[in-house]
């Protein structure tokens, strides 16, 4: 049987690199999303350096067209795409005065929206036991009104996640968002690489006590009940 894939969509050399280190020491083959060839490039062969078997794909997430055939790439390829994790948020400084509701949707369209496409691409490829994760903020319950739209993508990503568990869960597949409770900082409590272990711990969960919100740091923050 072939090894598991983790799929990171909006990979970078933060979290989405933290997690896909984490998984590829458990055995996980990595499938890597993100706009940036330079970056992605550096980010796998840092990876494949490391030992993990890393694929990557360059592209712009709210292409829905090609994000559908990229994430099909990498699901044909291995047969099965068992961890999404999905990563993508965008900071704009604007408080609600500025912001316009075109910026607003615009940042939807990057931050909460390209989910939907990844999971229906994802879809056929996803067994029983397949785990989606998104990474979710603070911002979602306390936002910073001078950056308006953040709060609302992470507001609204939180709610979408628990919308695909509802969806999935009597099919095998669960959905989860890690909640940081804080700023990231290399050295510290909120180190990525610690987001990291929170995000692979949350992806296996015992399915008799699923959650589909998950505090980090542990007891931060709100933690939903089991639905």
């Amino acid at each position: 049987m072939s090894d598991p894939v983790l799929l990171v969509v909006g990979a970078g050399p933060g979290v989405g690199a933290s997690v896909a280190r984490r998984f590829g020491r458990e055995g996980y083959d990595v499938a890597l999303l993100a706009r940036s060839p330079q970056r992605l490039a550096a980010l796998g062969e840092g990876l494949q350096a490391e030992g993990v078997t890393t694929g990557w794909s360059a592209v712009d997430i709210t292409d829905s067209a090609a994000l559908t055939a990229a994430v099909e790439r990498f699901g044909r390829h291995a047969g099965h795409l068992d961890v999404l994790h999905f990563n993508p948020s965008t900071f704009r400084q604007a408080d609600p005065l500025a912001l316009s509701a075109e910026q607003l949707l615009d940042d939807v369209r990057l931050g909460v929206a390209p989910l939907l496409t990844v999971l229906q691409a994802a879809r056929p490829f996803l067994r029983p036991g397949a785990r989606l994760v998104a990474t979710g903020s603070m911002a979602a319950d306390q936002p910073w009104h001078e950056a308006a739209s953040l709060g609302v993508q992470k507001a609204a990503l939180r709610n979408l996640v628990r919308s695909v568990d509802a969806t999935l869960r009597d099919e095998g597949v669960r959905a989860v968002c890690v909640t940081v409770n804080g700023t990231l900082e290399r050295g510290t409590a909120l180190d990525p690489d610690r987001v990291g272990d929170a995000i692979f711990d949350a992806a296996r969960q015992p399915e008799d006590a699923w959650r589909v919100e998950v505090a980090f740091p542990a007891g931060s923050g709100r933690e939903s009940l089991r639905p």
